[in-house]
């Protein structure tokens, strides 16, 4: 249970957000923004006022929720008339409440509209994400415990890669081997229609098929239905086998990448490996409090364009426009390490940094790895030799 001591630290963020936006009132329904504030994933919404305490209203389970969240002011869901007499008694003078607009669907937004018709309806979605994307200790700790999982995982794959072993059948393996460790199975993602399962487990020129993912690597899958990560394509000697990784642990998460091959691939793809673990490890150097977001990615870019690289950097035909991405309860929070995104690293601030290259019909190479910002600089939480894994 997430102590109520850390959830009253969130809340009080949020609160004092709350008050520099002028919104009298919060009401929270995404179940990963449920999930920070009251330490329950259980199905409701809750109440925050500018000043006092926070109300959980849960739709189901009521039982659960005041097993597993801290808060005090834990009911059932009254109803929407019922509701809005209690925002109404609970916080007398409001004028306006604040939505988390980037993911609300359109349906609950209208329904929102209609029996909040008294109030002002305002986007509270980047002080959330802005509040969410600094992590406290019992936060970062929980993330270096995922990152124990995913060494584990790496250490599994170099144990279990085999020719001829189906690109599906090597991520059910890695999967098995994360799920007795504790890993919880869901990855969860803001964006809309983004998805992902595990992370891509992909093989020789499939690491190079583009998807609708918001990644630099997307893979065939197995269907239509989800066209990306690991498919059946079999593993070869000399072709690099791209494992991204997606550790979480009680609700945290980390992100890792390393290149695995059964015999040296060409040389033009250890070469670029080369160059990507070299703009990692510069970017790590670099990175300290205070500096911009968009200089790191800057560096990044300029570094793959004089290794002659640029038209492989982070994709080819479809480049992504980032080389970085925050992580925690979801896995593209802020910040995010992209041009033209100027935002501050500030210490406590996690994201991962996966500078990669793609080479149609040959594969992707490339590394990725979690850091914290620390007092004095990035702070790596996941650990597993870099280099490219020659088997």
């Amino acid at each position: 249970m997430t102590p109520l001591k850390e959830l009253q630290k969130r809340i009080d963020k949020l609160q004092a957000a709350m008050r520099k936006k002028q919104i009298n009132a919060v009401l929270l329904s995404q179940r990963a923004d449920l999930f920070y504030f009251s330490g329950t994933g259980q199905n409701g919404l809750l109440l925050v006022p500018a000043e006092g305490e926070p109300t959980l209203f849960i739709i189901k389970s009521v039982a659960r929720a005041q097993q597993e969240s801290a808060l005090k002011d834990i009911i059932p869901f009254p109803g929407w008339k019922e509701l809005v007499d209690l925002i109404e008694e609970k916080i007398p003078s409001a004028t306006s409440i604040g939505l988390e607009l980037d993911v609300l669907p359109a349906k609950l937004y209208l329904r929102y509209q209609e029996k909040l018709q008294n109030y002002r309806l305002v986007d509270i979605s980047s002080a959330i994400r802005k509040i969410r994307s600094i992590k406290s200790e019992l936060e970062i700790g929980l993330m270096k415990e995922a990152a124990r999982i995913s060494t584990s995982v790496f250490t599994h794959a170099r144990n279990t890669i085999k020719e001829g072993m189906a690109e599906v059948e090597l991520a059910g393996h890695l999967e098995f081997h994360a799920r007795t460790l504790g890993h919880q199975g869901a990855v969860r993602m803001r964006g809309f229609n983004q998805e992902l399962y595990f992370g891509h487990v992909l093989a020789g020129e499939n690491a190079a098929t583009i998807s609708f993912f918001d990644g630099p690597t997307g893979g065939s899958g197995l269907n239509p239905s989800f066209p990306q990560g690991a498919g059946a394509v079999v593993i070869r000697e000399n072709e690099p086998v791209l494992i991204d990784f997606v550790s979480v642990l009680r609700g945290y998460m980390v992100d890792q990448t390393r290149i695995f091959c059964l015999g040296e691939p060409p040389l033009h793809l250890r070469e670029a490996h080369r160059q990507a673990i070299r703009i990692k490890n510069t970017l790590a150097e670099i990175g300290k409090p205070g500096l911009k977001c968009s200089e790191l990615y800057d560096k990044a870019e300029q570094m793959a364009r004089e290794a002659g690289l640029a038209n492989h950097f982070m994709g080819y035909v479809e480049r992504v426009n980032f080389v970085g991405h925050g992580v925690g309860i979801e896995l593209d929070e802020l910040p995010i390490i992209a041009p033209g995104y100027d935002e501050p690293l500030e210490e406590g601030m996690v994201f991962a940094l996966e500078p990669k290259f793609i080479f149609p019909s040959e594969g992707t190479v490339g590394i990725e790895d979690t850091f914290m910002v620390g007092r004095e600089g990035l702070v790596q939480l996941t650990n597993f030799n870099e280099e490219l894994q020659v088997i």
